[in-house]
């Protein structure tokens, strides 16, 4: 797995550990960033939950966002986070939290302009997830970008609180769907 775009590109990144765990590929990934091109999200802050390699904050970073946070409950995991953030040279740009995911989200320095979530498949409470980040106080920056990668067999719906869909996209089986601030 290769960082796709920007300072780090063609960086190779640890991959996740976790039994059953599908990391976002780099077509997708490259995907998502290109569709961000339409979003101000460079020189401002990025929330990775669910982060399990990092590789999508990795990828925020290396193209442009000033500083990321980055969320997983696994602690080996983390450590493969950090080690990807070393090795891309972005350990002084970023914060590791070795937490769960829907429960930190209050406790987190926001506003993010762009919130990246990959959960496992198997994570059927992404709408509720979804809420919790509309209704988390200061979370979300007003001009903020949501973005949330899960199966297509998962039907999200079109708003939660203020996150309204914008863009719905399928690669396979994975669908990403842009969640905006409104």
């Amino acid at each position: 797995m290769r960082v796709v775009g920007g300072e780090a590109k063609g960086r190779r990144l640890k991959g996740t550990i976790a039994p059953g765990a599908r990391p976002t590929t780099e077509r997708v990934r490259a995907a998502i960033f290109n569709i961000l091109d339409l979003y101000s999200y460079r020189d401002k802050k990025a929330l990775d939950l669910f982060a399990g390699s990092g590789s999508l904050g990795i990828e925020a970073l290396s193209q442009g966002a000033a500083w990321a946070d980055f969320v997983e409950r696994d602690r080996k995991q983390c450590e493969i986070i950090r080690s990807n953030l070393e090795n891309t040279g972005f350990s002084q740009h970023s914060k590791v939290y070795q937490a769960d995911a829907t429960r930190v989200l209050e406790t987190l320095n926001g506003p993010y302009q762009l919130i990246l979530l990959d959960p496992p498949y198997a994570l059927e409470n992404i709408g509720e997830v979804l809420e919790k980040i509309a209704s988390a106080p200061g979370l979300v920056d007003d001009q903020g970008i949501v973005v949330v990668g899960h199966s297509r067999h998962l039907e999200l719906l079109p708003h939660y609180g203020s996150l309204l869909l914008e863009s719905h996209r399928r690669y396979g089986d994975n669908v990403v769907e842009f969640y905006a601030k409104r």
